[in-house]
């Protein structure tokens, strides 16, 4: 391919605009702090049912069944102006991809750190699982941490960075895990973790999105078809999604490919200035008539069941549904009311929410190491337990708001 060739760039008539979205960076950050507390609560017993993953065999969703659609809405909203933000300052292709694939294999890896974190054996590879993930999690931070642009401390950065780079490779090279029937084995890819997922989505998602970004109506179109693939697998009249793994094909079975694309939609109505909805009426109620026909359609589909964890189409289609309700409220706060400041708490997790992701963990995989489990056996329970996740994820909003006001900002 000729290094020189530039991507066309698309018509005035449907550019993405590449600007700052304040109710995108709040969706976001609100994302993000109902999954940490979530994820804490999950340790928690004696709460009501609804407060936890729905099983597998039982046909229902819960609040926490939707967090990780929202990740995906989202992310499906960022990636038409990311992409058009990047085309405007180099439109050479092997650039463009690269990025493209560069960014997916970074959330693969860190997907693969965290889905591993708990494999690893200590004989094997001689120091424990939790130090082995405190180094694999210490040298991406290093790695991806955006550093300030001072000229006199570049040199320094960039022994931090290819640093940060060889504690990564080397954490990766000495990682040996015991297999059920006793053998040694390397890292296992059976799972690459939610970031992972999100990473193999963002390149399914861009790959379909960049080749017919010149037609306003091709995100509609992509959706509807990886909707019909979910629908298709989930009936089982079509076996491959299943049997595939992402990195052959990574759409999987449509339904989180499906989601994003809702969120490549909804940028289209709410950021895309050169379509014919120009007022905020004329926005939302394009948005509301999308919710209400993927309500209706994700009713119609339920007996194919309604399960996060089977993947099904009733899921991802009440959760887009819900996901652009949230957003046309907030983006009528946010952007239209101008009204920011209530998420005061909330926004430096949507605006560095790759290390405040992390955050949780570090906290989990240091005080491991350390021994400490008194929340493993106290205020684990109830209300209490409950109380307890509110004040644990307070404290890290707290840290990442800290953190990011010290320049210290993960980007990849």
């Amino acid at each position: 391919m000729n290094p020189t060739m530039e991507i066309p760039q698309a018509s005035a008539t449907n550019t993405i605009r590449a600007q700052r979205v304040a109710s995108i960076d709040i969706f976001r950050g609100l994302t993000m702090t109902l999954m940490i507390f979530v994820n804490e609560l999950a340790e928690v017993k004696g709460l009501p049912w609804w407060n936890y993953h729905a099983p597998a065999k039982v046909d229902a969703m819960t609040y926490v069944d939707m967090v990780f659609p929202a990740f995906l809405f989202i992310l499906g909203m960022t990636i038409p102006i990311a992409l058009e933000h990047r085309l405007r300052k180099n439109s050479s292709v092997p650039a463009f991809w690269l990025h493209i694939i560069l960014r997916t294999i970074a959330l693969v890896v860190l997907g693969l750190i965290l889905a591993n974190a708990e494999l690893g054996s200590r004989a094997l590879m001689g120091i424990g699982p939790m130090l082995w993930t405190i180094l694999a999690l210490g040298g991406a931070v290093l790695f991806w941490n955006v550093y300030p642009r001072i000229d006199r401390y570049q040199p320094s950065f960039r022994i931090l960075r290819f640093s940060g780079l060889a504690l990564m490779i080397a954490m990766f090279v000495i990682f040996r895990r015991t297999t059920p029937d006793g053998h040694a084995a390397w890292i296992s890819t059976s799972y690459p973790e939610i970031l992972g997922l999100l990473g193999w989505t963002y390149v399914a998602v861009s790959i379909l999105y960049i080749a017919t970004r010149r037609w306003n109506w091709a995100p509609l179109a992509w959706f509807a078809a990886m909707t019909i693939l979910c629908i298709a697998s989930t009936a089982k009249w079509i076996p491959f999604p299943n049997h595939l793994p992402l990195y052959v094909w990574p759409w999987g079975n449509g339904a989180m490919a499906s989601i994003a694309l809702a969120g490549v939609v909804a940028s289209s109505i709410f950021v895309n200035s050169h379509l014919r909805w120009n007022t905020f009426r004329q926005k939302s109620t394009v948005a509301i008539l999308f919710s209400v026909v993927t309500f209706f359609c994700g009713w119609l589909l339920t007996p194919l069941g309604i399960s996060k964890i089977r993947a099904t189409p009733t899921w991802c289609l009440y959760s887009i549904s819900c996901s652009v309700l949230l957003f046309t409220l907030l983006y009528w706060v946010c952007d239209v009311r101008r009204a920011v400041r209530w998420a005061v708490f909330a926004r430096p997790a949507g605006e560095n929410t790759l290390l405040t992701y992390l955050l949780p963990d570090f906290y989990f995989f240091i005080v491991s190491a350390c021994g400490f489990t008194y929340f493993a056996e106290h205020a684990n329970y109830g209300l209490p337990g409950a109380l307890r996740c509110l004040i644990f994820t307070a404290l890290i909003l707290a840290l990442s708001a800290l953190l990011t006001r010290w320049k210290l900002r993960l980007q990849i």
